[in-house]
């Protein structure tokens, strides 16, 4: 590991600009409102999420959530308009 990286003036070829995706530090930086509930889960489910807890070193409740977290943000589409909705129930109709 003790080689050094000898860099040359080459051209890179094909350059893919990729967009940032990553948050700005304030959004980061805050902890979302938590909400209490209970809720009754398969014993295989709470064995798989504890499971895999230990191995990754967290809680498998903020595995639970993260999980659920992600499922809403995959769905989580911008409200219909008045007139997408008409749209909708006029399709939906007929």
């Amino acid at each position: 590991m003790s080689a050094k990286i000898k860099y040359t003036d080459e051209p890179l070829g094909d350059v893919k600009v990729v967009r940032d995706f990553l948050p700005p530090p304030e959004q980061l930086a805050f902890r979302e409102e938590g909400i209490k509930v209970t809720l009754a889960l398969s014993k295989k489910s709470v064995e798989f999420f504890k499971s895999e807890a230990a191995k990754h070193h967290t809680q498998y409740q903020r595995m639970i959530r993260r999980l659920i977290d992600a499922y809403v943000e995959s769905y989580d589409l911008p409200p219909l308009t008045s007139r997408s909705t008409q749209t909708a129930r006029k399709r939906a109709a007929g």
